[in-house]
């Protein structure tokens, strides 16, 4: 398929028939940046509260911090729309929980709600950035970070939003041994199946930890 090419007037392109992309687009990144920590029996939640578009300051007083119950927040930081009806999905879905169960949603449960709500719209993607964090059944605290389309992994602390690659560094070089959440420290394996005359036997390997 031919493409538009640099000095090609946009009339004499329609002319002769070449493709055009439209450069209109659904999505604002408004900026924002989103914290947790966990730790033995607590977690940290932080978020900027600036709301911007390129270098326009919309607001400085926009929180992207979502309390679901009193063990579970949700932190989000992209695009403005999309982050308040992501919070307003899940705070509808947090309420019909409690009516149906009699008892707040736990914060594993409300971290896969998270992950179905946005693997549900993963052909037209809410653009957020999130963090699920808060206590877990056992009272320990637990942060679980996600990408676009809700693949998510539980870790003891996450970073998103427009800072993160600054943020990144320091936080794994600050927190990655003392998190109590990631020792003992873990590691890849490899499996091994042995099959000989006697039958099979299964092996594991340790890699590298990290």
């Amino acid at each position: 398929m031919a493409t538009l090419t640099a000095g090609v007037p946009k009339h004499a392109a329609g002319a002769a028939g070449i493709k055009q992309h439209a450069s209109w687009s659904p999505y604002d990144d408004n900026g924002g940046t989103t914290l947790a920590v966990a730790g033995a029996d607590y977690c940290i939640v932080a978020a900027s509260m600036r709301m911007s578009t390129g270098y326009s300051i919309m607001t400085r007083r926009s929180s992207k911090i979502l309390q679901l119950t009193d063990k579970c927040v949700i932190a989000s930081a992209g695009f403005q729309a999309d982050m308040k009806a992501l919070h307003k999905m899940l705070q509808s879905r947090n309420v019909t929980y409690q009516h149906s169960h009699a008892k707040p949603m736990s914060c594993p449960a409300t971290a896969q709600l998270l992950s179905n709500t946005l693997y549900h719209r993963r052909f037209f993607p809410l653009f957020t950035f999130n963090i699920c964090a808060g206590l877990d059944d056992e009272g320990k605290g637990a942060v679980y970070t996600y990408d676009a389309i809700g693949s998510y992994e539980r870790t003891g602390y996450s970073c998103q939003g427009s800072g993160k690659d600054l943020m990144q560094p320091v936080l794994d070089n600050q927190l990655k041994a003392a998190s109590p959440l990631l020792i003992p420290a873990r590691g890849d394996t490899v499996e091994i199946f042995v099959i000989t005359k006697e039958g099979v036997r299964r092996e594991e390997l340790e890699l590298k930890k990290d």
